[in-house]
Protein backbone atom coordinates (compact mmCIF):
# COMPACT_ATOMS: atom_id res chain seq x y z
CA UNK A 1 0.00 0.00 0.00
CA UNK A 2 1.53 3.32 -0.64
CA UNK A 3 1.75 6.89 0.95
CA UNK A 4 -1.12 8.06 -1.32
CA UNK A 5 -3.58 4.85 -0.13
CA UNK A 6 -2.88 5.14 3.36
CA UNK A 7 -1.13 8.63 4.51
CA UNK A 8 0.98 6.90 6.55
CA UNK A 9 4.84 7.55 6.87
CA UNK A 10 7.64 6.32 8.37
CA UNK A 11 9.81 8.11 11.63
CA UNK A 12 12.52 10.62 10.49
CA UNK A 13 16.06 9.30 10.59
CA UNK A 14 18.49 9.80 14.03
CA UNK A 15 19.99 13.45 13.42
CA UNK A 16 22.51 12.85 16.73
CA UNK A 17 25.82 10.75 15.81
CA UNK A 18 28.81 10.00 17.72
CA UNK A 19 32.64 11.12 15.10
CA UNK A 20 35.89 10.27 15.57
CA UNK A 21 39.12 12.15 13.85
CA UNK A 22 39.22 9.34 11.12
CA UNK A 23 35.16 10.17 10.01
CA UNK A 24 35.10 13.84 11.04
CA UNK A 25 35.61 14.82 7.16
CA UNK A 26 32.64 13.10 6.41
CA UNK A 27 30.31 13.79 9.01
CA UNK A 28 30.68 17.27 9.35
CA UNK A 29 32.54 18.66 6.63
CA UNK A 30 30.73 17.06 3.50
CA UNK A 31 27.66 16.56 5.52
CA UNK A 32 27.47 20.12 6.41
CA UNK A 33 27.37 20.91 2.53
CA UNK A 34 24.20 19.13 2.44
CA UNK A 35 22.65 20.81 5.85
CA UNK A 36 24.03 22.61 9.12
CA UNK A 37 26.20 20.55 11.69
CA UNK A 38 26.69 20.95 15.06
CA UNK A 39 29.73 19.44 16.86
CA UNK A 40 29.37 19.05 20.51
CA UNK A 41 33.16 18.93 22.19
CA UNK A 42 32.67 17.05 25.30
CA UNK A 43 34.44 15.20 27.98
CA UNK A 44 33.41 12.32 30.40
CA UNK A 45 34.71 14.11 33.45
CA UNK A 46 32.55 17.58 32.46
CA UNK A 47 29.77 17.96 34.44
CA UNK A 48 28.32 20.92 32.53
CA UNK A 49 28.78 19.19 29.15
CA UNK A 50 26.56 16.25 30.77
CA UNK A 51 24.02 19.09 31.42
CA UNK A 52 24.38 20.62 27.59
CA UNK A 53 24.31 17.24 26.00
CA UNK A 54 20.29 16.56 26.70
CA UNK A 55 19.83 20.01 25.67
CA UNK A 56 20.84 19.67 22.67
CA UNK A 57 19.56 16.85 21.15
CA UNK A 58 16.11 17.55 22.41
CA UNK A 59 16.65 20.41 20.29
CA UNK A 60 18.19 19.55 17.35
CA UNK A 61 15.87 16.97 17.36
CA UNK A 62 12.76 19.22 17.13
CA UNK A 63 14.52 20.87 14.14
CA UNK A 64 12.66 18.20 12.05
CA UNK A 65 15.66 17.18 10.34
CA UNK A 66 17.36 20.64 9.78
CA UNK A 67 19.99 20.60 11.44
CA UNK A 68 22.42 17.54 12.63
CA UNK A 69 24.29 17.66 15.82
CA UNK A 70 27.90 15.77 15.98
CA UNK A 71 29.53 14.81 19.19
CA UNK A 72 33.44 14.35 19.55
CA UNK A 73 34.80 13.20 23.00
CA UNK A 74 37.91 15.21 22.94
CA UNK A 75 39.57 12.85 25.25
CA UNK A 76 39.49 10.07 22.50
CA UNK A 77 40.44 12.54 19.69
CA UNK A 78 41.83 15.11 20.83
CA UNK A 79 43.51 16.46 17.32
CA UNK A 80 40.40 18.32 15.73
CA UNK A 81 39.66 19.90 19.13
CA UNK A 82 43.35 21.49 19.30
CA UNK A 83 43.13 22.46 15.54
CA UNK A 84 40.23 24.61 16.12
CA UNK A 85 41.98 25.84 19.24
CA UNK A 86 39.55 24.53 21.70
CA UNK A 87 40.54 25.62 25.65
CA UNK A 88 37.06 24.84 27.14
CA UNK A 89 34.43 23.12 27.21
CA UNK A 90 31.46 22.28 26.46
CA UNK A 91 32.15 24.15 23.10
CA UNK A 92 30.16 23.84 20.17
CA UNK A 93 30.66 24.93 16.85
CA UNK A 94 28.01 25.27 13.73
CA UNK A 95 29.71 24.17 10.77
CA UNK A 96 27.88 25.04 6.97
CA UNK A 97 29.34 24.34 3.53
CA UNK A 98 32.49 23.12 5.37
CA UNK A 99 33.50 25.81 7.05
CA UNK A 100 33.01 27.06 11.06
CA UNK A 101 30.20 29.69 10.90
CA UNK A 102 29.20 30.41 14.40
CA UNK A 103 29.27 28.93 17.79
CA UNK A 104 28.88 29.10 21.90
CA UNK A 105 31.02 27.95 24.90
CA UNK A 106 29.08 26.61 27.93
CA UNK A 107 26.06 24.94 28.86
CA UNK A 108 23.53 27.06 28.10
CA UNK A 109 19.96 27.35 28.83
CA UNK A 110 17.47 25.48 26.60
CA UNK A 111 15.75 28.65 25.27
CA UNK A 112 18.94 30.06 24.10
CA UNK A 113 20.14 26.81 22.52
CA UNK A 114 16.93 26.52 20.90
CA UNK A 115 17.63 30.61 18.98
CA UNK A 116 20.72 29.37 18.34
CA UNK A 117 19.04 26.40 16.29
CA UNK A 118 16.41 29.05 14.89
CA UNK A 119 19.55 31.50 13.37
CA UNK A 120 21.26 28.59 12.01
CA UNK A 121 18.13 26.71 10.27
CA UNK A 122 16.74 30.23 9.16
CA UNK A 123 14.61 29.55 5.74
CA UNK A 124 16.37 26.37 5.36
CA UNK A 125 14.74 22.35 5.10
CA UNK A 126 16.33 19.74 6.16
CA UNK A 127 18.77 17.74 4.13
CA UNK A 128 16.25 14.67 4.54
CA UNK A 129 13.70 16.49 3.43
CA UNK A 130 15.56 17.56 0.26
CA UNK A 131 16.48 14.36 -1.17
CA UNK A 132 12.74 13.41 -0.27
CA UNK A 133 11.90 16.08 -2.52
CA UNK A 134 14.34 15.78 -5.45
CA UNK A 135 13.62 11.54 -5.21
CA UNK A 136 9.33 12.88 -5.21
CA UNK A 137 9.82 15.25 -8.18
CA UNK A 138 12.12 13.21 -10.20
CA UNK A 139 9.33 10.48 -9.88
CA UNK A 140 6.33 12.73 -10.72
CA UNK A 141 8.57 13.69 -13.70
CA UNK A 142 9.15 10.30 -15.17
CA UNK A 143 5.17 9.39 -14.40
CA UNK A 144 5.16 7.66 -11.45
CA UNK A 145 2.79 9.66 -9.66
CA UNK A 146 1.50 7.06 -6.88
CA UNK A 147 5.27 7.11 -6.02
CA UNK A 148 5.91 10.88 -6.13
CA UNK A 149 2.72 11.21 -3.59
CA UNK A 150 4.41 8.93 -1.55
CA UNK A 151 7.38 10.66 -1.29
CA UNK A 152 5.71 14.12 -1.05
CA UNK A 153 3.77 12.75 1.77
CA UNK A 154 6.90 11.49 3.79
CA UNK A 155 7.72 15.04 3.59
CA UNK A 156 4.66 16.73 4.82
CA UNK A 157 4.18 13.96 7.77
CA UNK A 158 7.87 15.75 8.52
CA UNK A 159 6.68 19.47 7.94
CA UNK A 160 3.21 20.06 7.02
CA UNK A 161 3.68 23.35 6.03
CA UNK A 162 6.04 22.32 3.40
CA UNK A 163 5.01 24.54 -0.13
CA UNK A 164 6.79 22.17 -2.45
CA UNK A 165 5.31 19.35 -1.05
CA UNK A 166 2.10 20.19 -1.04
CA UNK A 167 2.33 21.46 -4.57
CA UNK A 168 4.19 17.87 -5.36
CA UNK A 169 1.03 16.02 -3.23
CA UNK A 170 -1.61 17.74 -5.34
CA UNK A 171 0.33 17.68 -8.92
CA UNK A 172 0.15 14.20 -7.85
CA UNK A 173 -3.23 13.68 -7.93
CA UNK A 174 -4.19 15.90 -10.30
CA UNK A 175 -1.62 12.83 -12.39
CA UNK A 176 -3.77 10.16 -11.41
CA UNK A 177 -6.84 12.59 -12.48
CA UNK A 178 -7.45 12.68 -8.25
CA UNK A 179 -8.83 16.27 -8.66
CA UNK A 180 -11.15 16.84 -5.51
CA UNK A 181 -7.99 15.20 -3.51
CA UNK A 182 -5.96 17.73 -5.56
CA UNK A 183 -8.23 20.37 -4.63
CA UNK A 184 -8.36 19.52 -0.79
CA UNK A 185 -4.84 19.50 -0.87
CA UNK A 186 -4.27 22.58 -2.44
CA UNK A 187 -7.00 24.16 0.49
CA UNK A 188 -4.23 23.18 3.05
CA UNK A 189 -2.23 26.25 1.61
CA UNK A 190 -2.42 29.52 3.77
CA UNK A 191 -3.80 32.21 1.66
CA UNK A 192 -0.75 34.57 2.28
CA UNK A 193 1.17 31.57 0.41
CA UNK A 194 -0.89 30.73 -2.67
CA UNK A 195 1.07 32.56 -5.05
CA UNK A 196 4.17 30.56 -4.37
CA UNK A 197 5.16 28.84 -7.55
CA UNK A 198 5.51 24.97 -6.54
CA UNK A 199 1.73 26.19 -5.26
CA UNK A 200 0.29 28.40 -8.52
CA UNK A 201 2.11 25.07 -10.81
CA UNK A 202 -0.52 22.50 -9.06
CA UNK A 203 -3.39 25.00 -9.38
CA UNK A 204 -2.35 25.61 -13.07
CA UNK A 205 -2.14 22.12 -13.33
CA UNK A 206 -5.16 21.42 -11.85
CA UNK A 207 -7.13 23.78 -13.77
CA UNK A 208 -5.92 22.44 -17.49
CA UNK A 209 -6.95 19.11 -16.02
CA UNK A 210 -10.54 20.73 -15.30
CA UNK A 211 -10.44 22.48 -18.57
CA UNK A 212 -9.38 19.31 -20.36
CA UNK A 213 -12.32 17.23 -19.02
CA UNK A 214 -14.56 19.32 -20.77
CA UNK A 215 -13.57 19.36 -24.38
CA UNK A 216 -14.01 15.66 -25.61
CA UNK A 217 -12.41 13.03 -26.90
CA UNK A 218 -9.10 13.51 -28.60
CA UNK A 219 -9.79 11.58 -31.84
CA UNK A 220 -12.89 13.83 -32.43
CA UNK A 221 -11.09 17.11 -32.13
CA UNK A 222 -8.36 15.73 -34.65
CA UNK A 223 -11.13 15.12 -37.10
CA UNK A 224 -12.09 18.67 -36.38
CA UNK A 225 -9.18 20.15 -37.29
CA UNK A 226 -8.47 18.12 -40.01
CA UNK A 227 -11.28 19.45 -41.55
CA UNK A 228 -11.07 23.06 -41.07
CA UNK A 229 -7.44 23.92 -39.87
CA UNK A 230 -8.75 27.56 -39.03
CA UNK A 231 -11.19 26.20 -36.03
CA UNK A 232 -9.05 27.48 -33.79
CA UNK A 233 -11.43 26.46 -30.80
CA UNK A 234 -11.14 22.70 -31.77
CA UNK A 235 -7.12 23.09 -31.86
CA UNK A 236 -7.29 25.14 -28.95
CA UNK A 237 -9.09 22.42 -27.31
CA UNK A 238 -7.48 19.51 -28.68
CA UNK A 239 -4.11 21.11 -27.56
CA UNK A 240 -5.65 21.11 -23.70
CA UNK A 241 -6.58 17.23 -24.86
CA UNK A 242 -3.20 16.21 -25.77
CA UNK A 243 -1.94 17.83 -22.41
CA UNK A 244 -4.25 16.65 -19.79
CA UNK A 245 -2.95 13.07 -21.51
CA UNK A 246 0.98 13.71 -21.04
CA UNK A 247 1.33 15.03 -25.15
CA UNK A 248 2.87 18.36 -24.15
CA UNK A 249 5.05 18.50 -27.42
CA UNK A 250 1.61 18.25 -29.33
CA UNK A 251 0.11 20.60 -27.30
CA UNK A 252 2.83 23.45 -27.91
CA UNK A 253 2.94 22.51 -31.25
CA UNK A 254 -1.25 23.30 -31.71
CA UNK A 255 -1.47 26.43 -29.78
CA UNK A 256 1.53 28.06 -32.03
CA UNK A 257 -0.05 27.43 -34.71
CA UNK A 258 -2.98 29.24 -33.73
CA UNK A 259 -0.72 32.06 -32.83
CA UNK A 260 1.22 32.03 -36.03
CA UNK A 261 -2.80 31.74 -38.18
CA UNK A 262 -4.19 34.63 -35.97
CA UNK A 263 -2.07 35.83 -32.49
CA UNK A 264 -4.87 38.14 -31.32
CA UNK A 265 -7.45 34.99 -31.42
CA UNK A 266 -9.80 35.01 -28.41
CA UNK A 267 -8.18 37.96 -26.79
CA UNK A 268 -4.53 35.98 -26.88
CA UNK A 269 -6.03 33.01 -25.91
CA UNK A 270 -3.51 31.08 -27.51
CA UNK A 271 -0.80 32.79 -25.65
CA UNK A 272 -2.22 32.95 -22.76
CA UNK A 273 -2.66 29.01 -22.54
CA UNK A 274 1.05 28.57 -23.28
CA UNK A 275 1.80 30.52 -20.24
CA UNK A 276 -0.08 28.24 -17.92
CA UNK A 277 1.24 25.00 -19.47
CA UNK A 278 4.17 26.45 -18.57
CA UNK A 279 3.83 27.19 -15.00
CA UNK A 280 2.03 24.19 -14.79
CA UNK A 281 4.89 22.50 -16.04
CA UNK A 282 7.20 24.35 -13.85
CA UNK A 283 8.65 25.28 -17.04
CA UNK A 284 9.77 29.35 -18.39
CA UNK A 285 10.83 30.54 -22.01
CA UNK A 286 14.46 32.54 -21.79
CA UNK A 287 13.21 36.35 -22.07
CA UNK A 288 16.39 37.12 -24.37
CA UNK A 289 15.67 34.11 -26.81
CA UNK A 290 15.39 35.71 -30.62
CA UNK A 291 11.57 36.17 -31.81
CA UNK A 292 10.48 34.81 -27.94
CA UNK A 293 9.58 36.79 -24.76
CA UNK A 294 7.56 36.95 -21.78
CA UNK A 295 6.09 40.18 -21.60
CA UNK A 296 2.84 41.01 -19.43
CA UNK A 297 2.54 37.38 -18.31
CA UNK A 298 1.57 36.26 -22.10
CA UNK A 299 4.23 34.15 -23.92
CA UNK A 300 5.06 35.74 -27.89
CA UNK A 301 6.48 33.74 -30.29
CA UNK A 302 7.65 34.40 -33.98
CA UNK A 303 8.98 32.53 -36.54
CA UNK A 304 9.92 28.66 -36.75
CA UNK A 305 12.94 29.29 -34.04
CA UNK A 306 11.00 30.37 -31.32
CA UNK A 307 8.64 27.72 -31.97
CA UNK A 308 11.52 25.21 -32.36
CA UNK A 309 13.14 26.64 -28.83
CA UNK A 310 9.62 26.48 -27.00
CA UNK A 311 9.91 22.67 -28.05
CA UNK A 312 13.64 21.98 -27.06
CA UNK A 313 12.80 23.63 -23.59
CA UNK A 314 9.85 21.65 -23.33
CA UNK A 315 11.99 18.20 -24.15
CA UNK A 316 14.10 19.93 -21.55
CA UNK A 317 11.70 19.41 -18.15
CA UNK A 318 10.43 15.86 -19.81
CA UNK A 319 12.16 13.30 -18.63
Amino acid sequence: MTMLQSGEAPAAGGVVKDTTTQTFVKDVIEESKRQPVLVDFWAEWCGPCKQLGPVLEKAVRAAKGKVTLVKMDIDKHPSIPGQLGIQSIPAVFAFVNGQPVDGFLGALPESQVVAFIERLTKDRIGGEEKDLLKSADDALAKGDAAGAADLYAKVLAQDSGNLAALGGLARSYVRTGALEQARQTLAMVPEAKRNDPAVSAARAALELSEQAQAVGPIADLEQKVAANPLDHQARFDLALALNAKGRRQEAVDNLLEIVKRDRKWNDDGARKQLVQLFEAWGARPRRCYPGLSVAGGAVVAAGTDAAQYLRTALHGHDR
